[in-house]
């Protein structure tokens, strides 16, 4: 396969292929504005509404879980370093407490793209908040709250393979 398949290194052969075949026809633009005919019509266009949204989704699914201090896009996170999304937790000592704070950022380029995989990489950031690991339980978790994850991020993939 050629290396406009980057994206797609852990998949079968034979879905490469069919990515690879609608590459050759001119047809993945295509295919996927079929998929999302309203792309990239979302409103999340600044971090004060990229963090509410994750608050939604947060409050939605993981109630009990710790608190996001905040969220943000970062023009400057990009897929070549493979994160459109980022999670960091940060301990500070303040007085005789110790302060822990959850943030996430997400990639810019997640604002130029249909609104389920924007939903798709912050589940996916929310999920480390209780699973800070790439497992079986941390996929789980990203399945409730995203029943579609795995095609989102398959969908997310085509995506970033069409754009180059």
């Amino acid at each position: 396969m050629t290396s406009s398949l980057k994206y797609l290194g852990g998949y079968s052969p034979a879905l490469r292929q069919q990515v690879q075949q609608l590459i050759d026809d001119g047809q993945l633009g295509a295919w996927l504005a079929k998929r999302y005919p309203d792309a990239p019509a979302h409103a999340i266009q600044n971090d004060g509404a990229l963090y509410d949204y994750t608050q939604r989704l947060k409050q939605q699914h993981m109630r009990s879980s710790v608190a996001v201090t905040k969220v943000f896009y970062d023009a400057r996170l990009h897929v070549i370093d493979n994160a459109l999304g980022q999670h960091r937790f940060v301990s500070r000592v303040q007085g005789s407490k110790l302060k822990r704070k959850n943030e996430i950022k997400v990639s810019a380029l997640l604002k130029t793209l249909p609104e389920p995989l924007l939903r798709m990489v912050v589940v996916h950031e929310l999920a480390h908040l209780r699973e800070k690991e790439h497992n079986k339980a941390f996929y789980q978790l990203c399945q409730h709250m995203e029943p579609d994850y795995h095609q989102l991020e398959l969908d997310l993939r085509l995506f970033l393979t069409l754009k180059g």
